[in-house]
């Protein structure tokens, strides 16, 4: 009989992008690169393509409730990522489900706002995520605008991220990486900090490329690379080559691009 290879397991909670490119089908595809069994729970279903989102469809409460009954109650997940989480229900049951399981790493990617500017999380969600997921998180993955709100102060250039990262984990007590993607710099740098190790992660900016899931696949990668058993810095500055790697393999569908 042919032995049978073993996977770790990680599970992403969040939406599906109809497109492909973001959301939960960026979280599968990565993992699965990766090395890693992807599970997951799909908390709204959209209409989407790369430049814009026309529908929204929140999955009910209790819905999401059982697919993580369902998963975590027959997989051995080590490792767990959300993302778009939309409402204040959805977000108070998956941080009931997930407190019931101490053991998992956490990874929140706090999707507030599409890159094409529509609101993903509602005001009273973003409320009910700093109250209940972010003290669940090993670590949440603000970009600049995410990272203004959480630390309530404009996020503009470095010597800001490196304050709002530790405003962030003051505040809620995860390691936090801020990504300044969107910074106008000729790196592209992230700052980490986990309340005594702090990295500075740049590489070089990908010039006239801007493909759609590039937050979702980061915090997915890092997601993998915990399951993986990695610790915390290690699993970031990993998946920050691994993002470095995804730009370089860019390539074209149509008029738009997708991270290779």
């Amino acid at each position: 009989m042919a032995s049978q290879l073993s996977q770790p397991a990680a599970l992403s909670i969040a939406g599906s992008d109809s497109s492909g490119g973001a959301g939960l089908q960026a979280d599968l595809r990565t993992m699965t690169k990766l090395g890693v069994h992807s599970a997951s729970v799909v908390t709204c279903v959209t209409a989407q393509n790369p430049g814009v989102v026309s529908a929204i469809h929140p999955i009910p409460a209790k819905v999401v409730s059982a697919q993580l009954d369902s998963i975590l109650g027959s997989l051995p997940v080590r490792a767990v990522k959300t993302g778009m989480l939309y409402s204040r229900p959805v977000i108070d049951a998956v941080a009931e489900r997930l407190a019931k399981h101490g053991r998992l790493s956490l990874v929140v990617d706090p999707v507030m706002i599409s890159s094409s500017g529509t609101t993903l999380l509602k005001p009273s969600a973003a409320t009910a995520l700093g109250a209940r997921l972010l003290p669940l998180a090993k670590l949440v993955t603000p970009n600049l605008d995410e990272a203004a709100v959480l630390a309530k102060r404009p996020v503009r250039e470095p010597e800001e991220m490196r304050d709002a990262a530790r405003a962030i984990h003051e505040r809620f007590g995860c390691a936090v990486l801020v990504k300044g993607g969107h910074m106008k710099t000729t790196e592209a740098i992230d700052l980490f900090y986990d309340g005594r190790e702090e990295l500075l992660l740049s590489t070089p900016r990908a010039k006239g490329v801007s493909p759609p899931g590039t937050g979702c696949t980061y915090s997915a990668a890092i997601t993998a690379f915990l399951a993986r058993g990695e610790q915390l810095s290690r699993a970031v500055e990993l998946a920050k080559q691994h993002m470095a790697e995804a730009f370089s393999a860019v390539f074209r569908v149509g008029k738009h691009r997708f991270l290779g």
